[in-house]
C-alpha cells in the first residue's frame, strides 16, 4: 500500500475536561506518552491547547459554529496531523442542558486558527425557559408506556434534532418489551406536551426486526458454513501499542477450533501451573466470557472461561468455549485491523480491549454491539431461524465498528418505528461503515477458511448466499438494499438504505463493471452510465476512515458524506489528485451530487 502523504501524528492526549482526547489516524499507530518519548504532563498541556484554541475559535466564528454565550463545549477528541491542523470534536450544553444534535468538530491550521467546522444542526439552539410543564415522573411514566419496559432517571434536554428546538427529558427504559432480548431503550419526551420526540434501541443489532420477520415469512432457516476445524492453525497476528494492561497471569498463545473460521490461534493467560484463562493481555485485555443464558447487563457478570489446557472448544455447539473461540478471534481480529491500518487503538482509541459476551440470553437469534455495556453481545440462535451462534467474523467487525463510529461522528437514525426498525440517511451511513470496514476485517485477517470479499453475512447460509454485498447492493432481496441515492433515502430504512454510500465505496476502490477478486464475481453499475477505475480498496478505505474520524458528525446525510470523503481525499493525496477526483465520481456513480443536494 503507497502510504499517504498526510499522516496522524502519534501522541496521546489528556485534557482536563469530561474525557480523554487522543490523537491517531491514518495509517499511525496510537501511541502512549511513554511509547512517544513525551511526558503526559507535555501531552496535557499539548491537548489543552489545542482544545483551548477549538473553543475560542468555536466562539469567535459563531455565525458559522452555531454556538452562543449560553453554550457551553466539552471536547470528546482531538485529532492532529503531522502539518499541525487539528480536529476537535465538542458536544455542547445550552443553558447547562446537554443538546442532542449540537456536536461539531472545529477544525483549525498549524497555528491554531480557525479554518472551517462541520456541525451537526444549522439552526440555532435557543430555549426560551429551562422550566419544564412536565415533571419528570410524567415524562418517566411516558416512556415506560412507549417503550413498555422500566423508566430510569429523567434528564432534562435539549433536542436540537430534525430542525427543532425542544425541552425535553431523555429516559433511558430498561427491560423493553418493544427489544429483542429485552434490552434498553433511549427515549425522549416533549418536556412541554408529552409527545414521543424519539424511542431508540440502546443496543445496535445485526439482524433487524425486518429482516426476521422477512425471513420467518419465507419459511428460510439458515444453515451456516462453518469452517474445517482441523488443518493449519490460522495464527493471530501479534498486536502493537496497546497500553501495558493491568493483569495477572503469564501471556500464553493457546489453539481453539471454532464454529466458523476453523483452528485459530488465541492470546491467552497461563494463571497457574495449569490453568488458563481466555483473555488477551496483549490487546488491552480483551475478553469473552459465558452469559449462562442470561440477559446480563454488565460483563462482569459473565463468567471467565477458564481451562486446564490450552486448547479451546472443538468446533462443535455442544463444547461452550467453541463459540467463545469464534468471538475472541473476531473481536481480535477486528482490533488488529484497526490498529494496523488506522493506527487506532483500540474501539474508542484509548487503548482499552474489547469484551463480548456469547450465550446471551434464551433463544436469540442475533448480535448486538452493545454501547452500555462496551461489549458484543451474541446469542445462540432463536431455534427456528438461525440455528447458530452469529458470530461470524464479518459480523463482529460489523458490530465493532458500531463501536467506533459512537465514539466518533455517533451517527443516528432520523426516526425508529414501532417495530424497532430505523431509518434515515446517518443511520443507512451507520450500517454502510460498518458493512464497509467489517468486509475489510475480512480482507485484513485474510483467514482462508474465510476468504475475503466484499460480502457481508455470507456464512450465514441464507438463499440468496449473503445479506448485502457493496458492488451491487440491490441483489439483496430480503432488505430491498438500493444501488442509488433518490429523494426518498430520507426516510429509508437504514440496512435498505446503507447501499448507496457502500457502492460508493465499492467504486472507489474497484471501479464499475466486471471483475473476479479471490473466487467472487462482481458487475457494479452505476446511475449515470459512467466509467469508474478504482483507486485500490487500501487508498479508498483510509478516505472513508478519516471522513469519519474528522468530517462527519451525527446527523451526516449522504450528501454530507460526499463533501467529508473529498475533503478526506484533498488532505491524503491532493484536491488535484486522481483520488479526489476518483471519490467525485463514485458519489456521482450512485446519485450523489452538487445539483440534487437537498436544502436543509
Amino acid at each position: 500500500m503507497r502510504t499517504p502523504h498526510i499522516r496522524s501524528l502519534a501522541i496521546a492526549l489528556a485534557v482536563t475536561t469530561a474525557a480523554t482526547i487522543t490523537a491517531g489516524g491514518v495509517g499511525t499507530a496510537f501511541a502512549s506518552p511513554a511509547a512517544t518519548g513525551t511526558s503526559s504532563v507535555a501531552s496535557t498541556k499539548a491537548a489543552k491547547s489545542v482544545v483551548d484554541a477549538a473553543r475560542a475559535a468555536a466562539f469567535a466564528h459563531a455565525s458559522a459554529t452555531g454556538v452562543s454565550k449560553d453554550d457551553t463545549l466539552t471536547a470528546t477528541d482531538a485529532l492532529v496531523d503531522p502539518d499541525g491542523k487539528s480536529h476537535v470534536r465538542f458536544v455542547r450544553a445550552h443553558k447547562g442542558l446537554p443538546v442532542l444534535g449540537g456536536d461539531l468538530v472545529v477544525h483549525l491550521d498549524a497555528k491554531s486558527k480557525y479554518l472551517d467546522v462541520t456541525r451537526a444542526v444549522r439552526h440555532q439552539v435557543q430555549v426560551a425557559s429551562s422550566t419544564p410543564k412536565l415533571t419528570a415522573d410524567q415524562a418517566k411514566a411516558k416512556a415506560a408506556s412507549a417503550a413498555k419496559g422500566n423508566a430510569g432517571t429523567a434528564e432534562l434536554v435539549v433536542d436540537a434534532r430534525a430542525g427543532r428546538t425542544a425541552l425535553a427529558y431523555q429516559i433511558k427504559v430498561s427491560a423493553s418489551k418493544t427489544t429483542e432480548a429485552g434490552g434498553a431503550r433511549t427515549v425522549v419526551i416533549d418536556a412541554a406536551t408529552g409527545a414521543v420526540l424519539s424511542n431508540t434501541p440502546v443496543n445496535d443489532e445485526f439482524v433487524s426486526p425486518r429482516l426476521k420477520k422477512t425471513l420467518k415469512q419465507r419459511g428460510e432457516t439458515l444453515a451456516p458454513k462453518t469452517g474445517a476445524t482441523s488443518g493449519a492453525t490460522a495464527a493471530a497476528s501479534s498486536a502493537f501499542g496497546f497500553n501495558p494492561p493491568k493483569t495477572v497471569g503469564i501471556p500464553s498463545i493457546g489453539t481453539g477450533s471454532s464454529i466458523f473460521v476453523g483452528q485459530v490461534q488465541l492470546n491467552t493467560l497461563k494463571t497457574g501451573k495449569s490453568s488458563y484463562l481466555l483473555k488477551d493481555a496483549t490487546r488491552g485485555n480483551t475478553e469473552t466470557r459465558d452469559a449462562g443464558g442470561k440477559e446480563l447487563e454488565q460483563f462482569a457478570q459473565g463468567k471467565a472461561f477458564t481451562n486446564t489446557s490450552n486448547t479451546w472448544g472443538n468446533g462443535t455447539l455442544s463444547n461452550r468455549q467453541t463459540a467463545a473461540v469464534d468471538a475472541e478471534y473476531g473481536i481480535t481480529s477486528t482490533l488488529d485491523f484497526y490498529k494496523k491500518v488506522f493506527g487506532r487503538n483500540g474501539i474508542k482509541n484509548d487503548g482499552a480491549g474489547a469484551h463480548a459476551l456469547v450465550h446471551f440470553g434464551s433463544n436469540v437469534g442475533n448480535a448486538f454491539w452493545s454501547s452500555d455495556c462496551g461489549c458484543m453481545l451474541y446469542g445462540d440462535g432463536d431455534g427456528e431461524t438461525f440455528t447458530k451462534p452469529l458470530v461470524v467474523l464479518d459480523v463482529t467487525g460489523h458490530e465493532l465498528t458500531h463501536g467506533v463510529v459512537d465514539a466518533t461522528a455517533n451517527l443516528q437514525p432520523t426516526r425508529v418505528d414501532a417495530q424497532g426498525s430505523q431509518f434515515g440517511e446517518a443511520g443507512s451511513l451507520n450500517e454502510s461503515l460498518a458493512d464497509i470496514f467489517g468486509s475489510n476485517v475480512e480482507f485484513q485477517t485474510n483467514n482462508p477458511n474465510n476468504p475475503p470479499n466484499y460480502l457481508i453475512g455470507e456464512k450465514l447460509g441464507l438463499a440468496q448466499t449473503f445479506l448485502r454485498r457493496l458492488d451491487k447492493p440491490s441483489m439483496d432481496q430480503l432488505e430491498g438494499t438500493v444501488d442509488y441515492w433518490s429523494p426518498a433515502s430520507y426516510d429509508t430504512e437504514v440496512h435498505a438504505g446503507s447501499g448507496v454510500s457502500s457502492h460508493a465505496y465499492y467504486l472507489l476502490a474497484e471501479g464499475s463493471g466486471q471483475k473476479t477478486i479471490g473466487n467472487v464475481q462482481y458487475d457494479s453499475p452505476t446511475y449515470d452510465g459512467s466509467t469508474v477505475t478504482g483507486i485500490g480498496r487500501d487508498k479508498a478505505t483510509q478516505i472513508f476512515y478519516r471522513a469519519l474520524t474528522r468530517y462527519m458528525v451525527s446527523s451526516t446525510d449522504f450528501h454530507d458524506a460526499r463533501t467529508a470523503t473529498l475533503k478526506a481525499a484533498s488532505d491524503l493525496y491532493g484536491a488535484t489528485s486522481t483520488e479526489y477526483k476518483t471519490v467525485d465520481k463514485a458519489w456521482a456513480a450512485v446519485n450523489v451530487t452538487v445539483a440534487n443536494t437537498p436544502k436543509h
